[in-house]
């Protein structure tokens, strides 16, 4: 599923455009869009810059708020208009993708396994429910007679459908990554494996015989003359294709959109799938966490059931991030509901790193039924300094009233927040209030006009706030 049309392993790939004049412009490390020209040219080599994480929020781009004087032409005017299912993806997706742990050598027997560890770990009874399939998985040649994608039978022996099958006995639900294009006009992926580009109503058709329940796209170089804001962009028709083939199966299939926060997809996304990357690829390091925090915490608005910001995998049990960090990067994604796809090794997880993933507390405000929209980030106090990323968050579940707080300093910090600045407070934040610490799962005590947590560097408390 996530992963970068530029970027693989965190190394930028060389794009060689076919012989047709393709003028290139390259958005970020792991987009481009590229419009064809004349038949004549010659052909084009273009390399993506080095990648870089920016610590920067990205600019909030203005956008036209009706499109009604706006005549339709070609495929904008054809593409179909088909919205995803509400039958799938109302909460966030949690689950686990191969791609973090395995790269290409991704195989049924890690597969498998992974699925029966979300039994034995307790992942399962935690909520997590897909098991999905990242890049790598086919050959790298479509079926000559049907023109189907053909599975790696020694990777998958029992082909695409029996692993389903095995992940389904375990009531589990399996998820694979379809490809739209990457950036060598769209007929292969990153990875020089088949893309779905032309092939949409096929490939979906395929995938539903299979028994996937989840899929991610990526459009790569569909292009526009420049970044297009309107769901008539040809980034967006991209995905109105394949999220049209994807609706007429009869099984719901949640549909992730990869396009790496360009082309404004938070503003369409929900036209055409259920949730869409917000991002390059994930990694596992401090920055990226702080980086697509302060990303996402511009855009929250458009968040709510059957519409998330995807912040990308998680890093938990990668690299050298600390405890501490783990907290911040499962809590974030959780109050910020985003989809959380575990991107790990899950036999290696230490016990403190599976009570992370676990804590009933925080998946209940990611999974509410009831409540659909994220946490926002709030002034504690009168005279609190604005901060990027915020540090401050508070938003309601079925519970009560939450507040979220994130100490990006490098050394632990007291940190408070009177209660009449929390949004939604009870009485306008006056009177006493019960502090529950959701970590902890225990009442910290009764307070009245504001409350004081020490935190350590770069974790981050949550708390249910109730009347007392």
């Amino acid at each position: 599923m996530y992963v970068g049309a530029a970027v693989r392993d965190g190394r930028a790939q060389p794009h060689v455009l076919p012989v047709n004049r393709w003028t290139c412009t390259i958005l970020n490390p792991y987009y481009s869009q590229c419009l064809q020209g004349s038949s004549s040219a010659t052909a084009t080599s273009v390399s993506s810059p080095p990648v870089s994480i920016p610590t920067t929020s990205v600019p909030v781009t203005s956008t036209p708020t009706s499109t009604s004087s706006v005549t339709l032409t070609g495929i904008a005017a054809s593409a179909p208009t088909t919205p995803p299912s509400k039958l799938t993806g109302k909460t966030p997706a949690l689950g686990w993708n191969a791609w973090n742990a395995y790269g290409c050598e991704v195989s049924e027997a890690k597969v498998v396994a992974a699925a029966n560890q979300f039994i034995s770990l307790g992942l399962m009874d935690a909520g997590y429910e897909y098991i999905n399939v990242d890049d790598c998985w086919s050959l790298q040649s479509r079926n000559s007679t049907n023109q189907q994608i053909v599975p790696d039978t020694s990777k998958f022996p029992d082909g695409i459908s029996g692993v389903a099958s095995q992940v389904h006995t375990l009531g589990l639900k399996f998820g694979i990554y379809g490809l739209v294009a990457c950036l060598d006009a769209g007929t292969a992926t990153c990875s020089g494996f088949p893309g779905s580009l032309g092939y949409e109503s096929l490939d979906a058709a395929t995938f539903a015989t299979w028994g996937v329940d989840y899929n991610c796209n990526v459009p790569g170089n569909w292009s526009d003359s420049g970044v297009s804001t309107l769901c008539n962009s040809n980034s967006a028709i991209r995905y109105r294709q394949m999220g049209a083939a994807l609706a007429a199966q009869s099984n719901p299939i949640q549909f992730n959109l990869c396009i790496w926060g360009d082309a404004n997809v938070w503003q369409w996304g929900a036209r055409v799938g259920h949730s869409w990357r917000m991002s390059g690829d994930s990694t596992a390091s401090w920055s990226y966490i702080t980086s697509i925090i302060s990303t996402n915490a511009q855009y929250l608005s458009y968040v709510d059931f059957w519409a998330h910001n995807d912040m990308d995998m998680m890093e938990i049990g990668n690299g050298n991030l600390t405890i501490e960090e783990q907290r911040t990067h499962f809590a974030a994604w959780c109050f910020l509901k985003s989809p959380i796809l575990l991107g790990t090794d899950l036999s290696l997880l230490s016990a403190e790193q599976i009570a992370i993933i676990t804590n009933t507390e925080l998946l209940a405000f990611h999974q509410d039924d009831t409540i659909g929209t994220p946490a926002m980030p709030f002034t504690p106090a009168p005279s609190a300094p604005t901060v990027s990323p915020p540090e401050f968050y508070a938003g309601p579940s079925s519970a009560g009233t939450h507040v979220f707080i994130i100490n990006t300093s490098g050394s632990t910090a007291s940190m408070s927040f009177d209660f009449a600045n929390v949004p939604g407070l009870a009485g306008g934040g006056a009177g006493s209030f019960v502090v529950h610490d959701m970590w902890a799962g225990s009442d910290l005590g009764t307070f009245s006009g504001s409350y004081s947590a020490s935190i350590e560097s770069h974790d981050t408390a949550a708390f249910l706030i109730t009347p007392a």
